[in-house]
């Protein structure tokens, strides 16, 4: 898996699939930033979202994983931060492309949508996979601002 730190974030309907992918990362003796929430009770995924994404973006964390209970709101909250291209992805080929073709830096999942073995496939795959690059890649890239 990749170097550096990863920040883990979720709301209460992503909290316990953010302990399970948590554990798989310390497995792995990769440092992890865990930005919350600390349980099931009720608490808006914006919040999260944005906070695990200022901290990619400001280059505390290398890469980071976010989950409510789609993953779309979470995702959306994430993307209004500058330098930030999270994917919400739902199997490892979309975990992989979203890498290589996207140079996505947040991987976005749904625990309502998804079992904790697609989960750490995604995961696994989302921090193996390297970005493509190429004039190609890099060009629709930079036009995500």
């Amino acid at each position: 898996m990749s170097e550096g730190t990863i920040a883990i974030a979720a709301d209460h309907a992503g909290f316990p699939l953010k302990e399970v992918l948590k554990a798989e990362l310390e497995v792995h003796g990769l440092t992890v930033c865990d930005l919350g929430t600390d349980s099931d009770s009720s608490v808006d995924y914006p919040d999260f979202g944005r906070a695990l994404a200022e901290v990619v973006s400001g280059g505390d964390a290398t890469r980071g994983i976010i989950i409510c209970g789609t993953g779309i709101g979470i995702s959306i909250a994430a993307n209004r931060v500058a330098g930030v291209r999270a994917a919400l992805c739902h199997d490892a080929t979309s975990a992989r492309l979203a890498r290589e073709h996207n140079d996505a830096n947040i991987l976005a999942l749904g625990a309502r949508l998804i079992g904790p073995e697609v989960a750490l496939d995604c995961l696994r795959v989302f921090l193996t996979t390297s970005y493509a690059g190429g004039e190609r890649h890099d060009r629709r890239v930079g036009k995500l601002g």
